[in-house]
């Protein structure tokens, strides 16, 4: 009998409290997962069930969707919590870097249109296959469109250039 009592106190048992925060934290993984787009979906490590049911959730109306970001929760707290919320943060790492590229670029773009010089010698040391004739011929041009109030092809044009120096740097 004393065996039992010792095994009894060792069980904590959880307030009601603590649970009703674990399952909103099951609920609120579910609603992170309802908004990745597919491609993103995929390169998570999810069973078949708990997949389905988050593509499923996707097109639902309001009251629907609430119940079913429920049922993902429930799903959820069957499933590895951790290694979820682990792969869904590397995936916002990921889309934060990117972001982080996209402004770095618009920014260069920018100086480029502004007339800064100083940001053609700091492209020409970044990207080894830097065409600054071709870069300055598409500045002249996007100021010319822009004096004439046409569409900024020629902006649009600069911006990929620098993608495109910037993805061939990253290969290398």
């Amino acid at each position: 009998m004393a065996e039992f009592e010792d095994d009894y106190d060792e069980v904590e048992e959880k307030s009601k409290s603590q649970v009703k925060r674990e399952l909103q934290a099951l609920k609120d993984l579910g609603k992170s997962l309802i908004d990745l787009p597919l491609k993103d979906l995929t390169k998570l490590a999810l069973s078949e069930k708990l997949f389905d049911a988050v593509i499923k959730a996707q097109a639902l109306s309001h009251g629907a969707f609430k119940r079913e970001v429920g049922y993902i929760g429930r799903i959820l707290s069957d499933e590895d919590f951790d290694a979820i919320a682990l792969g869904l943060d590397k995936l916002k790492q990921v889309h934060h870097g990117e972001v982080k590229q996209f402004h770095q670029l618009e920014q260069w773009r920018d100086a480029l249109l502004a007339g800064d010089n100083a940001i053609m010698t700091v492209l020409h040391q970044q990207f080894s296959h830097f065409d600054g004739q071709y870069v300055r011929q598409l500045v002249r041009n996007a100021k010319k469109e822009a004096v004439l109030t046409k569409p900024t092809k020629s902006a649009r044009l600069l911006f990929k250039y620098l993608q495109q120096c910037q993805a061939g740097n990253g290969d290398s």
